[in-house]
């Protein structure tokens, strides 16, 4: 498995001069014309999550605040 790694490595370099850059597939050379998607989602997927996690976060602080009395229902 490992008996030929050092003359692999040798052979072909990781970075090559006369490599060029190219584009994948599908996607534009211009950054600012190209769309981002952060995670994987698009803005209404993360806008979704971070909605759920203030709800969440809310629900936490109230029962914390329930539990220790600071604040009563009646």
């Amino acid at each position: 498995m490992f008996d030929n790694l050092r003359e692999e490595a040798n052979a072909s370099p990781f970075f090559e001069d006369e490599a060029k850059f190219q584009p994948a597939a599908g996607t534009t050379a211009d950054p600012a014309m190209r769309k981002t998607k952060f995670l994987g989602m698009t803005p209404i997927q993360r806008f979704v999550i971070a909605v759920m996690m203030m709800i969440a976060v809310c629900t936490l602080g109230m029962m914390c605040l329930l539990i220790t009395g600071k604040i009563g229902l009646f």
